[in-house]
């Protein structure tokens, strides 16, 4: 099947569950039903993409598709468990972005060679730690915003929709203790699975991602150890996932579409 056939119902599907949310908070029921169902067309647009290049396709735009898909997915299940669908807003839109670009390049090219369960491994777990690391970023945001709304007093309509400061806390540290083992797991499995980890354009996107690491580590160290919060807690988040970010997307951003060449 034309993966488009996947993407057009996904792209709608995210678009009205977003409007929904965003107009009727208290029907997160509905916009959450709704976004699940555009999780699965969104998987199955990638599905078709495998299938019509016969095996993974890792362009730039593939691959942002894939991150949003990932991200979208474990929103999803966050909000599911916790009542925390607000950050549907953010993650919803960013999946109909990616999946468009993706969807507009056309019929992707065929796959050279098939990747080993090891290196879909590896690839799996990175997608995770992104996702999930990405979404504590949103989180730490959005701490950012009550703590000061709460230091200015000035508790807007908006800041007083949001989840209870303390479950947004308790959160967003649950989120990068996750996001911590599925980095860590992405590492190991890189040293363990990848061909010389530091060749093939690889060496820039392993040092950032151990300084992200180390980052993470840091922080999950100075909250038990010194019981790290607010401030200090957002800005190390958003500073390991901008290591992150530069490691998954911005080296493949300019091998791929700035110098134009494959990896």
């Amino acid at each position: 099947m034309n993966p488009v056939a996947f993407a057009v119902p996904a792209a709608l599907l995210y678009i009205v569950a977003t409007l929904l949310l965003a107009r009727s908070p208290q029907r997160h029921g509905t916009a959450l039903l709704l976004a699940s169902l555009a999780v699965l067309a969104h998987a199955g647009f990638h599905a078709a993409e495998v299938r019509a290049a016969g095996g993974p396709d890792l362009h730039f735009f593939a691959a942002l598709s894939l991150a949003s898909l990932a991200t979208a997915g474990v929103a999803l299940v966050v909000s599911w468990l916790r009542p925390i669908a607000v950050i549907g807003i953010v993650t919803w839109p960013l999946a109909v972005l990616f999946l468009l670009l993706d969807a507009a390049r056309g019929q992707p090219a065929p796959t050279l060679a098939a990747q080993s369960w090891q290196i879909t491994l590896h690839a799996v777990f990175a997608l995770l730690a992104w996702a999930t690391l990405s979404l504590a970023a949103l989180v730490a945001v959005m701490l950012f915003v009550q703590e000061r709304a709460l230091r200015t007093h000035r508790m807007t309509r908006n800041v007083l929709a949001l989840p209870p400061l303390t479950l947004v806390e308790g959160l967003l540290f649950q989120l990068i203790g996750w996001g911590f083992v599925l980095l860590s797991a992405t590492l190991l499995s890189g040293v363990l699975f990848v061909e010389d980890l530091f060749s093939q354009h690889l060496v820039h996107k392993t040092t950032l991602s151990l300084a992200a690491w180390v980052v993470f580590g840091v922080l999950m160290f100075g909250r038990w150890r010194w019981g790290w919060r607010g401030r200090r807690a957002v800005r190390w988040t958003l500073v390991g996932v901008t290591l992150l970010l530069l490691a998954f997307v911005g080296s493949k951003f300019v091998l791929e579409i700035v110098l134009g060449r494959a990896v």
